[in-house]
């Protein structure tokens, strides 16, 4: 995953209909999910994707 600001590619869980999006906010990065989940925007890039992560496996 670049992060260069780019726009990441949502994620998608299809046995639970869960959907993770991560926007760039400035120097931050936010994760949010279709079910209405959404995490903090934290500067670690990485920390940001592993509570989405995190988000998806207690999910399913």
């Amino acid at each position: 995953m670049d992060d260069q600001g780019e726009p990441e590619p949502p994620q998608t869980v299809p046995e639970t209909g869960h959907r993770i999006s991560l926007r760039e906010r400035g120097p931050f990065l936010a994760p949010s999910c279709t079910c209405g989940w959404y995490g903090p925007a934290r500067r670690s890039r990485p920390l940001a994707r592993q509570e989405a992560a995190a988000h998806v496996a207690a999910a399913t």
